[in-house]
């Protein structure tokens, strides 16, 4: 019977954050649709052009850790409404920067917005906190299928508000503003209680170096960590790479939108596939499809190319980081919940931060034409896949007594 009132209590909680996945989740793909464009309009060097995506992805890697333990402390509502704020202020210094034309003032409400980023990366964890065991996996899926809506929502907002003024994007930072104020309503719905004060003689729980030297923790990290640098690398330099090759920003857009849509599509079944068949066979596939979309990316330069590698992308993003997420949630103890969650998201931005940083060099500095920028970027997904998946076979190696 308890069980039962566990998952009644779970499944409202992942009603509001499917919620608050689908709506303040939509500024995400609307800001790394027009972030490397805008940042191409204000860099005086191009090479630069990525950098305010990177600046997100730093500014959600740095804020990770007091994120994860103000929410041990206070609670998960306190740490998303602190990211929903730092989602609205950069909105705000974004848009300023884009008026003053001044790209230092942009790439700091890029940076703020990272506060934001970080913050939704743990409406995973929130949606495991009061879920039984046998529900969990389909929980966490389940939130990240509210990002199917926030696929449509942001590419069509980006459409509707990124010439809406004579400056440039600037009213789509206006919208980023307005989703962020209105979404944080949803946070008071949320029954999440706050993790209990440790007593002096309560357990600890393991050390941050004894739970990343744990083989099943570690393998769920760089599973992670490289399941989305590698989504990250390619995604920042898509719209670049289509605008380089003759085509739209609405076609980069629809791009995008395609993209996010298989990024979140199969988490309404990705749970179910992770209780029928296990975690480590679900991750390993989602390798083995980013694989794939790297293939298909060399292949060619049509608008087909880059449907469907980035579709392939977001199929792989969503095996091998949600797998990763249900290795990682079952691995560890409530009193370890605050410091593993906080170091885990440190390390996988920590990883995409680079990869966003690189995307932009690969991209616009290592070749003469952004058909050659396009095969570096594709080319660097191979040692990065090498390393998680010779990771994942040495887990899968282990006696099950040694995984743990």
């Amino acid at each position: 019977m308890t069980e039962q009132i566990d998952d009644r209590r779970a499944r409202r909680n992942v009603w509001v954050l499917v919620a608050a996945q689908a709506f303040l989740g939509a500024q995400m793909p609307m800001i790394f649709t027009v972030g490397g464009l805008a940042g191409q309009s204000l860099a005086s060097n191009v090479c630069l052009a990525t950098l305010p995506i990177s600046l997100i992805v730093l500014g959600s890697m740095l804020s990770a850790t007091p994120i994860s333990a103000i929410m041990q402390k206070f609670g998960r509502r306190a740490g998303f409404f602190i990211g929903a704020l730092g989602g609205a202020a950069g909105g705000v210094i974004g848009a300023y920067g884009l008026y003053l034309g001044s790209f230092p003032v942009f790439l700091a409400g890029s940076f703020l917005t990272g506060i934001y980023m970080s913050a939704q990366g743990f409406y995973r964890f929130a949606a495991a906190d009061t879920a039984s065991d046998a529900f969990r996996p389909k929980a966490i899926s389940y939130v990240m299928a509210g990002g199917l809506v926030s696929a449509v929502i942001g590419p069509q907002l980006v459409k509707a508000t990124s010439d809406a003024f004579v400056i440039p994007f600037i009213g789509t930072y206006m919208a980023v503003i307005g989703v962020n104020v209105i979404g944080a309503f949803l946070f008071f719905f949320i029954d999440i209680p706050k993790p209990p004060a440790p007593s002096p003689d309560s357990p600890r729980g393991r050390t941050r170096w004894e739970l990343i030297t744990t083989p099943r923790i570690a393998v769920a990290v760089i599973c992670a960590m490289v399941s989305y640098a590698l989504m990250n690398l390619v995604m920042t330099s898509t719209p670049l790479a289509v605008v380089g090759c003759g085509y739209t920003a609405g076609n980069a857009a629809d791009i995008v939108s395609a993209h996010v849509l298989a990024m979140f599509a199969p988490s309404f079944f990705t749970g179910h596939l992770i209780a029928r068949f296990g975690v480590e066979k679900i991750v390993a596939l989602g390798l083995v499809i980013l694989a794939g979309a790297g293939a298909v990316a060399l292949s060619g330069v049509e608008l087909e190319h880059f449907f469907v590698a980035l579709i392939l992308l977001g199929l792989g993003w969503n095996f091998g980081f949600i797998g990763a997420t249900t290795m990682l949630a079952g691995a560890h103890s409530p009193e370890e919940r605050g410091r593993m969650q906080g170091l885990n998201d440190l390390l996988v931005f920590g990883g995409v931060t680079v990869a966003s940083l690189a995307s932009g060099g690969l991209m616009n500095c290592s070749g003469g034409s952004a058909v050659e920028g396009w095969t570096a970027v594709n080319l660097a997904m191979a040692p990065l896949l090498a390393l998680a998946g010779a990771a994942l076979i040495w887990l899968m190696l282990q006696p099950e007594t040694r995984r743990a």
